[in-house]
């Protein structure tokens, strides 16, 4: 009897991730139409800073010298402690392409990333907004890479990996960056968008005006892009930027420690997504995070171990496929050979940061 159960809950387990992986390997592998170069229309570049000085010296640079040929770029000074409001003082005197937006104090209802970006959309010039952060990278083609997309659509949803570094942080952190791409572009594909990154992210103006921006969701520290995302896009209405050319890469996490106070922050938003989206992730989460327990039971199945063991392999196979073809679609490679292990120790991982984010009432921005 014992037995039995066991067999039926890793057959389950199995076979509900086979059905999500089968789903984004399909949904990867859809025709996309060209889009159109559209190199007049008004840009916005809005990126938030606090004490990002040093990042800011990399990054306004990079942004002068887009390709395209009708933006701004605005950076919101959010009460830095360091040389930024000096350094953009001296640079917007010298480039009229580069505004500056200051923010002093804090109203006692926002928090200061969300404040920040109204301020910022607020003073834009031009109907569509793009963001980033201080501490991403985009290429010169990034803006007009976008734009293509902005045609008929009122959101688009941008990919943001991490740099490549040495070390077991560094490729952790990027497997799982690239799985939560292949989960939110996966099922924007499969007509259901349910979430970008704000390190890559664009739409118009007007929908935020009109929607009252963060409105809805004041209360939670973040979700300034997640949670729009989620109250907003539609698959008719979303569009998908992926390739080389509009690939923003960002800068990772150093430490263990850092990188989890970063994914509590994110986590701690989902439960505020739609119903039927935190439904689907929840089915795709709890079965991952349940998967490697059918490893340890295998000796325990007698001659159903095969049956069990042949469909672990079968998910590792699709699993490795997927990590091939989705991130050279969204033009950035991984190195496949390690999915197998950082799969492993996802499952822990999420087994931990999971539940300790539902429980998480009060975390920071920056750390």
């Amino acid at each position: 009897m014992v037995v039995s159960v066991v067999l039926s809950l890793c057959i389950a387990v199995l076979t509900v991730q086979l059905i999500y992986l089968f789903a984004f390997l399909a949904a990867f592998m859809k025709d996309r139409r060209t889009q159109t170069t559209n190199s007049s229309i008004g840009v916005s570049v809005i990126v938030c800073a606090h004490d990002e000085e040093e990042n800011l010296r990399v990054l306004i640079p990079i942004l002068l010298s887009q390709s395209h040929s009708n933006y701004e770029v605005i950076i919101v000074d959010d009460r830095s402690n360091d040389g930024t409001y000096d350094m953009l003082l001296k640079l917007t005197k010298e480039n009229p392409k580069l505004r500056m937006v200051t923010v002093r104090e804090l109203p006692p209802h926002m928090t200061g990333k969300k404040f920040a970006l109204t301020m910022g959309i607020k003073a834009a010039k031009h109907e569509w907004v793009l963001l980033t952060d201080a501490d991403c990278r985009p290429g010169p083609n990034w803006i007009n890479g976008m734009s293509q997309h902005f045609n008929n659509n009122n959101l688009v949803l941008g990919f943001s990996p991490y740099e490549t570094h040495p070390g077991l942080l560094n490729s952790f952190i990027r497997f799982e960056s690239f799985l939560t791409a292949i989960q939110y572009f996966g099922f924007a594909l499969l007509g259901r968008p349910y979430m970008g990154v704000g390190r890559n992210l664009g739409y118009k103006r007007r929908l935020f005006l009109e929607s009252k921006g963060f409105n809805d969701h004041l209360d939670v520290l973040g979700g300034d892009d997640d949670l729009f995302v989620n109250q907003h896009a539609t698959g008719a209405t979303t569009g998908l930027a992926m390739g080389t050319g509009v690939v923003v890469r960002s800068i990772p996490k150093k430490t263990w420690g850092e990188y989890f106070h970063q994914k509590l922050r994110h986590l701690s938003v989902g439960k505020r997504y739609k119903m039927g989206d935190k439904f689907l992730l929840g089915m795709f989460t709890l079965t991952w995070v349940l998967w490697p327990f059918t490893l340890f039971a295998l000796p325990f199945l007698g001659i159903s171990s095969a049956i069990v063991g042949g469909v672990i392999l079968l998910r590792w196979i699709c699993l490795c496929a997927l990590f091939s073809m989705a991130p050279r679609t969204l033009g950035e490679p991984f190195e496949v050979w390690k999915v197998p292990f950082l799969d492993f120790i996802y499952a822990f991982y999420y087994l931990v940061a999971g539940p300790i984010s539902l429980g998480t009432k009060r975390v920071r921005w920056k750390i």
